[in-house]
């Protein structure tokens, strides 16, 4: 059976991610890609180095099981997400040394910067422990929670703002007399089922130093398996050049899963 012979085909949006899949004649599916818009928050700063890219980019998501790769199904899959997207750019967040880095080295992407994901699991969090890190509020921040989907370019202070609904996303805010000082954010569906996507913490320049980025972290894990008890993970990408958050996060017990490189493909 040849590339030729498998179809693709485009699956039902979901949560804003486009999908597609490389089926063969009898049901088996031997590829799957997906485009999702980066999210971009107002604040230069938000740790994410898909974030780092320029404004109007997507992220792409492309696998091909092992025994069906170097067959083109990767190349067709990635031809049709270039033919629906309305993005000027792509991001591809892969393995370093990875299949996906190959590809996307023959499909002339560029390499822009390295990073690193991290792992929390619920249970691997000492609840007590973690309720004691959310009650120790620094003098003069408060905490504000925000729950509800996502807009295409949001706003921290425009989305705390708002009302809280029932949605896919999870902010964790902290101010100083009304003033946003830190932020950290949780997205449900961006991953697999039971694993959130973490963006941040994010710290303000004149609000650094006081612990703020572990504290707001610390009540995004809490508020989180609150709205969404089916999480038991949260996974969070970060470029390799923040020591400071790096140590927050291995304080919560986030952990190392994979080495990744970003790259990009500028769409004609």
């Amino acid at each position: 059976m040849t590339e030729h012979s498998m179809d693709i085909v485009a699956l039902p949006d979901h949560s804003g991610v486009s999908r597609w899949q490389a089926v063969a004649p009898r049901g088996f599916v031997a590829g799957v890609a997906s485009l999702r818009p980066v999210v971009s928050f107002g604040h230069e700063f938000l740790p994410d180095p898909a974030q780092t890219v320029k404004p109007g980019a997507a992220e792409l998501s492309l696998y091909v099981e092992p025994e069906w790769r170097r067959r083109g199904i990767g190349s067709r899959l990635l031809a049709t997400v270039r033919a629906h997207a309305t993005e000027p750019l792509l991001v591809a967040d892969v393995a370093a040394g990875s299949p996906g880095e190959a590809f996307c080295l023959r499909h002339g992407f560029r390499h822009t910067r390295s990073g690193r994901h991290d792992l929390l699991t619920y249970c691997d969090v000492h609840q007590a422990w973690l309720g004691e890190l959310v009650d120790a509020e620094p003098p003069g921040y408060r905490l504000t929670h925000w729950t509800g989907d996502l807009p295409r370019a949001p706003r921290v202070e425009e989305l705390l703002a708002s009302p809280s609904r029932p949605g896919n996303a999870v902010l964790t805010a902290a101010d100083a007399d009304g003033d946003l000082a830190a932020y950290a954010v949780a997205v449900v569906g961006a991953l697999s089922p039971p694993r959130a996507r973490q963006y941040g913490p994010a710290v303000l320049p004149d609000h650094r130093g006081r612990r703020l980025g572990l504290w707001v972290n610390a009540a995004l894990i809490q508020r989180l398996r609150e709205v969404h008890p089916q999480i038991d993970e949260i996974e969070a990408a970060r470029a390799l050049d923040d020591p400071h958050l790096l140590a927050a996060r291995e304080h919560l017990g986030f952990h190392l899963i994979r080495r990744t490189r970003l790259y990009e493909l500028v769409l004609p």
